[in-house]
């Protein structure tokens, strides 16, 4: 009997079709929900689940250079998601944990390392007027960089910030980010910006969490 079932169900494209995706829907649910109930998806811990740093959403500028760094393909050549493998963190610092990307939407993550890992690039390892040259002309600071020169940059920040805070509040879970006066103040702290400003910003805030941990 059993095995005529299943082979009813093989034959049964429709019903094939059916019971994988509910087995997949499953599946999915049961690790997925969970991690709305954990700390560890809204808090930046170590290994030994000791608070490091309050994750913050991220402000205005900070929020447009992410945008830059998106538009620009930044994720393409650059991950940000450090392994918990030897090699991985006495180069780059403190493996990533979940807590640090709960105001990150969509995730930066990564799949490809043509250039390093992001993660901990903030925190004033390099100086803001390194990461300006950097991004003009790689070369004059890292002589035999493969990168890009992204000198069109060094021009005025255009973006509607206020609907990019908005759409960022429908997305974030477990709470909304920004408040109307965090949004009505937006336009205001990115006047005079340029889009080099801004994605500088971004980069020196990324990894904070961790920027105290070897």
């Amino acid at each position: 009997m059993a095995d005529s079932k299943h082979d009813a169900i093989e034959r049964s494209v429709f019903l094939l079709i059916v019971l994988t995706l509910l087995t997949v829907s499953v599946g999915g649910l049961v690790e997925i929900v969970p991690l709305f109930f954990q700390t560890s998806t809204t808090t930046a811990v170590d290994h030994e689940g000791k608070l490091l740093a309050k994750v913050e959403p991220y402000d205005a500028l900070r929020l447009a250079g992410r945008y830059v760094y998106i538009r620009e393909g930044c994720y393409n050549c650059h991950s940000q998601m450090i392994r918990p493998f030897r090699a991985e963190t006495e180069r780059y610092g403190h493996f990533s944990v979940a807590g640090e990307f709960v105001y990150d939407h969509p995730f930066q993550w990564g799949s490809k390392r043509t250039g390093p890992d992001l993660a901990r690039i903030g925190g004033g390892l390099r100086s803001d007027e390194w990461h300006r040259a950097h991004l003009i002309n790689p070369r004059d600071v890292v002589p035999d960089s493969n990168m890009p020169a992204f000198p069109w940059l060094d021009r005025a920040l255009s973006i509607n910030i206020e609907d990019h805070m908005r759409a960022m509040n429908l997305t974030i879970n477990p709470k909304t980010p920004y408040s109307e006066d965090d949004i009505r103040q937006a336009a205001s702290k990115i006047a005079g910006k340029s889009e080099l400003d801004a994605l500088i910003a971004y980069l020196q805030g990324l990894g904070l969490a961790f920027s105290n941990v070897k």
